[in-house]
């Protein structure tokens, strides 16, 4: 059962993030993150080690949040992806280790000669 559950969540269509609002903290993650953490097949492979890194994500918005039962959400983005159901587990474990996360997700597209152009 998921110990970390979202009291509120809150889409800001404009500027592209959402807010996670827990009982003692809230974190505000771009819709870019979390596209590209998408818990998807498409994203994460079938098994560890066949992620595959997203790239031309800059830009891209959250068209809606779907609620999946009383465990999750499914987030609609403008770029067609919709198939990635977000646990409360694995929201708060994007939310919580951001900074390594986005860190390693810019070093993975240097590495790859991608360089992200933000409009």
């Amino acid at each position: 059962m998921a110990e970390n559950i979202p009291v509120e969540i809150n889409l800001h269509q404009q500027s592209a993030y959402i807010t996670l609002k827990y009982s003692d903290k809230s974190f505000d993650l771009a819709a870019e993150y979390l596209r590209v953490y998408s818990p998807s097949a498409e994203v994460m492979g079938h098994a560890p080690g066949q992620e595959k890194l997203q790239v031309g994500k800059e830009n891209v918005s959250i068209q809606n949040i779907v609620p999946v039962g009383n465990y999750a959400i499914q987030i609609i983005y403008d770029d067609g992806h919709d198939t990635g159901i977000y646990s409360w587990d694995y929201l708060y474990e994007l939310s919580s280790t951001y900074a390594e996360r986005w860190n390693n997700y810019l070093k993975k597209l240097k590495e790859a000669g991608y360089e992200r152009v933000k409009q």
